[in-house]
């Protein structure tokens, strides 16, 4: 899918021809597509995603712990 956009005569400026590419691009929805693809990461396993899960809480209760005794 590209998008082409063509100058309507010699006269027509440059911020006006940007302009109407941007909005083009912005109207066919290429832009959220593109993004997502750009952060695409590996799909990780049930396994892995839950022993992850288990780390991230510990450590939210440990800096809760920390905060309560006042030590940071």
């Amino acid at each position: 899918m590209s998008i082409r956009v063509t100058r309507k005569d010699q006269n027509e400026a440059n911020e006006n021809v940007i302009r109407r590419f941007n909005r083009k691009v912005l109207q066919s929805g290429m832009m959220p597509l593109k993004k997502s693809q750009m952060r695409y990461t590996k799909p990780i396993s049930k396994r892995e995603r839950r022993i992850k899960a288990i780390i991230r809480e510990a450590h939210k209760a440990d800096k809760i712990e920390r905060i309560k005794l006042g030590l940071k």
